[in-house]
């Protein structure tokens, strides 16, 4: 008899997760339940089959000041990876996006007399900002799982193999009108509504920074169409926070609470609002691709701590920070970066897209182009993803 497959993976952020539980159900079923998983992950990777090591919100993190407090926690979560790692003698070891964490363990493990094969899910956005990234990640990496066309080049060109195995986003279903309809029921809406989704992101500090703001824009935006409804899907670890910080204000912001499903079902709403939706409120970031997916125009806004922006615009190189805009090189999504994130700036944009048609249909078109270069239509990317993954371990092993 075949021994299982031993699986190490680790998933920092939900973003991540979400990956992490496609790629694992993929390689449960390509391997017809041969598998074995140990690591870190959230709630989609433990509903896969995953037993956490610890929760995975303690790498949620993002910013350089933001990072700094954590640094004894993280150093300690590091050491209990490194050794239940080490511990359960796995076949591959698989780092899902969260570099700064991910690739310390994988450069620690590297050093074993027999290390395992490594593969790290989610290239570095070398063709963005900081091109040395790929290098320096060459070191403790072999195999690279690349969600952009245009990325595996990059991974290539210093050592590294690399597939692109789409994006999950082009994967995802559009889901059916009855649904959307039974979604919006919960919430005392109905599809002839005009809905705008609230996403101030899914890490705290994020949260903490920017729902404020967006509040704020909500209330400017009523002013001038009180006709509007607001609707914030909340992702199940941070909604103390969010709730604590609606319950602040008098904002009329509703929320989408994800606490009464399993996991998927709780993604399937929150696709159903996107769906519904005129318009979204966005952090910048992968969420994008989300809304992309179900064409819902969106207008993107994002805020750090100073010394995170002074090294994003230092380092970037490219003027465009929106997945929709960059794969389309054009402008056709506004974003409302660092100081441009006013609450008057988003309430005006906002207010701009829902009164010109063209714009909209221009950023329909565009998730369009984008969700078509991203896989749309071809092999779930986690079945793609664990294909990749198995077939860089057979060319390892020959």
């Amino acid at each position: 008899m075949v021994p299982p497959l031993k699986v190490f993976i680790i998933a920092g952020e939900p973003s991540g997760d979400k990956l992490g539980g496609n790629l694992m159900q993929g390689l449960s079923d390509l391997t017809k339940g041969q598998v074995e998983f140990y690591g870190v992950g959230g709630e989609m990777m433990q509903a896969a089959g995953l037993t956490s090591l610890f929760d995975m919100s303690d790498l949620s993190l993002m910013g350089l000041l933001e990072v700094i407090p954590s640094i004894p926690k993280i150093k300690k979560r590091i050491n209990e990876t490194v050794k239940a790692a080490k511990e359960t003698n796995v076949d591959v070891f698989i780092t899902i996006d969260s570099p700064d964490f991910c690739l310390r363990v994988a450069k620690q493990l590297r050093n074993q007399e027999e290390p395992p094969y490594f593969i790290h899910y989610v290239a570095p956005s070398v063709w963005a900002w900081r091109p040395e990234r790929a290098a320096k990640m060459a070191k403790s990496v072999d195999h690279v799982l690349a969600l952009l066309p245009f990325e595996p080049p990059y991974m290539e060109a210093v050592g590294m193999s690399c597939d692109f195995v789409g994006h999950p986003a082009a994967a995802e279903e559009i889901p059916s009108q009855d649904y959307i309809k039974s979604v919006l029921a919960d919430l005392n809406l109905e599809p002839t509504d005009k809905i705008i989704s609230v996403l101030p992101g899914s890490r705290r500090a994020e949260i903490k920074r920017l729902l404020p703001v967006y509040m704020q824009a909500v209330s400017e935006i009523r002013k001038q169409r009180p006709d509007i409804k607001f609707v914030l899907p909340a992702a199940r670890p941070v909604l103390d926070a969010l709730t604590a910080i609606l319950a602040s204000g008098s904002v009329p912001i509703q929320v989408l609470d994800p606490t009464e499903f399993d996991p998927l079902e709780a993604e399937k709403r929150k696709r159903a609002l996107y769906a519904s939706s005129q318009l979204a409120i966005a952090t910048s970031g992968t969420i994008a691709l989300d809304l992309a997916k179900q064409r819902c125009p969106m207008v993107v806004a994002y805020k750090a701590s100073w010394l995170t922006e002074r090294a994003v615009k230092r380092l970037a190189l490219t003027d465009r920070a929106n997945l929709i805009n960059i794969v389309t090189d054009s402008y056709v999504v506004p974003e409302l970066m660092f100081e441009k994130c006013t609450p008057s700036a988003v309430a005006d944009a906002v207010l701009d897209i829902l009164s010109n048609k063209a714009k909209r249909v221009a950023q329909v078109k565009a998730c369009d182009t984008v969700m078509q270069q991203l896989g749309e239509g071809h092999e779930a990317t986690g079945l793609r993803a664990a294909k990749s993954v198995l077939s860089a371990i057979r060319k390892n092993q020959k």
